[in-house]
């Protein structure tokens, strides 16, 4: 009887989680943890601090500093590209025109008749002016407009041959330009003085 007692006695020491070694040991173990932190986290010098902080941006900055040269290099590279194949896409239209042409000069080391020829080339100028226009190429209006510096440039001015022709474009010896809007050669005209 009085070993059963005994038995009874560990089995409810091992049942109740108050007195187990295994919650014993996670306790001592949880105050020996926070004991080591302590002592592991001595308090740094304002000096120690400093020094860290500046570690710390110097290495942002550096890292900053080179991500900004890739940057700079990939938009150089990327800016090179776009130059080299930037008249590409016109280069390609234009293609069809030159390929007209080609028959063109075919048909008139041939050709006993002009008309058909003249009206092939016609043709093909129209083509041409066609597809210009569709990359945004315009001709400047300049014969009997007023002079207008941001379009025309003035080869030479010449007697007005009536009143209301003075101060305006009397003649145009080489047509303008301009591409979407911007002026890419001026027109040189005569001006009536």
């Amino acid at each position: 009887m009085f070993n059963k007692k005994k038995n009874n006695d560990k089995e409810e020491n091992i049942m109740n989680p108050e007195n187990t070694s295994e919650n014993t040991a996670i306790e001592n173990a949880e105050n020996t943890d926070a004991a080591n932190e302590t002592e592991k986290a001595p308090e740094l010098s304002a000096e120690e601090k400093l020094q860290a902080e500046v570690q710390q941006l110097n290495d942002k900055y550096l890292r900053l500093y080179a991500e900004f040269d890739n940057y700079k290099r990939r938009t150089q590279k990327e800016r090179v590209e776009l130059l080299q194949t930037a008249g590409k896409d016109v280069i390609v239209s234009l293609l069809t025109v030159l390929d007209d042409f080609d028959r063109a000069l075919k048909a008139m080391e041939t050709a006993a008749d002009i008309e058909p020829v003249k009206e092939g080339v016609l043709l093909v100028h129209n083509k041409l002016k066609n597809i210009l226009a569709q990359k945004g190429l315009k001709d400047v209006e300049s014969i009997s407009k007023e002079f207008d510096t941001d379009f025309h440039e003035a080869i030479t001015n010449i007697p007005a041959p009536t009143a209301d022709l003075k101060g305006k474009v009397i003649d145009e010896v080489e047509k303008g330009y301009t591409l979407n809007d911007n002026v890419i050669r001026f027109a040189k005209v005569v001006v009536g003085a």
